[in-house]
């Protein structure tokens, strides 16, 4: 298994907390459906299907965040409820009041949840107690600050914060591409995206195409800065740095998938396995990507 995208934490290294004990804090908070009257339920569940909240494979743990929420869009409320209104203006005489309106839209709020139907997500946060990294595998930093908050509520006294680096990823990207040179073991791609600072925030985005030194220069020097870059970690990981240290399209290349054989392997050796790689490939690639981006500030 690999996941497809980065939000970065970090945690105290070497962390103290046990499998065990992680195990426990977590089954505190384990996820149970949305009863007739909840719009969201979240909660810890089973990365593996096993009964186990904590996956472990060689003191790295994988753990799994289930949402279940109701789709019950604003509109068909409004609707429903301007329809109610109507019918109790055509019998009291006179248009509801404010407070009449309230309890008749949570009255048929109410009345529509049971037979809204549900969304389940499910996120999945690595955990590397060794390396000092929470993982959270969204491509959105509010679905990770979800996962983060409820982990925050379930383990006793848990110490994260966002990565931080002593170079911003903006500027950075911004000067590997003036420069025209990526940094040591990493190689610029064909996907960039390019924003202005002014009110228009004027952008320019390359999709698979070819960038050419003159033109991304000429667009930094009219004031534009690089958001978004695709890159390539020593021929081994593809990805999307972005301005906000989040990583994105992760995509393992051929020299690891050949790594990653499965021959003669159930599935779970086989999960495993690749489990063991990711966290592996990935840890040396955030080393040095974070080198890269200047180290992280002393404290």
């Amino acid at each position: 298994m690999w996941f497809h995208n980065l939000q970065i934490y970090r945690i105290p290294a070497p962390w103290a907390i046990s499998a065990e004990q992680l195990e426990a804090f977590l089954a505190k908070r384990v996820f149970a459906p949305c009863s007739s009257l909840e719009m969201q339920t979240q909660g810890w569940t089973s990365p593996r299907d096993s009964g186990q909240l904590v996956h472990i494979v060689d003191r790295q743990m994988l753990i799994a965040l289930r949402t279940e929420k109701k789709l019950l869009p604003a509109s068909v409320i409004n609707q429903v409820t301007k329809d109610r209104a109507a019918e109790i203006e055509s019998e009291q005489g006179f248009a509801p009041g404010r407070k009449q309106l309230k309890d008749l839209k949570e009255q048929v709020t109410d009345e529509l949840l049971p037979r809204a139907f549900s969304q389940l997500r499910t996120t999945h946060v690595w955990i590397d107690p060794v390396n000092g990294w929470l993982i959270v595998d969204v491509s959105s930093p509010s679905r990770a600050e979800d996962a983060l908050k409820l982990l925050l509520a379930s383990v006793d006294k848990l110490e994260a914060s966002g990565l931080r680096t002593v170079h911003s990823p903006l500027t950075s990207m911004t000067d590997w591409l003036v420069a025209d040179e990526a940094p040591s073991g990493f190689t610029v791609d064909q996907d960039t995206e390019l924003r202005a600072n002014g009110e228009g925030k004027a952008t320019v985005r390359y999709i698979r195409h070819t960038l050419e030194v003159d033109d991304t220069r000429r667009h930094i020097a009219a004031g534009k800065q690089c958001t978004r870059l695709a890159m390539t970690w020593n021929d081994r990981i593809s990805f999307v740095l972005t301005e906000g240290l989040a990583i994105k399209r992760i995509a393992p290349l051929d020299v690891i998938k050949e790594e990653s054989d499965p021959t003669n392997r159930n599935d779970s050796e086989r999960f495993d396995g690749d489990f063991l790689l990711m966290t592996g490939e990935l840890n040396k690639m955030l080393n040095d990507l974070v080198f890269a981006l200047g180290g992280e500030p002393a404290v």
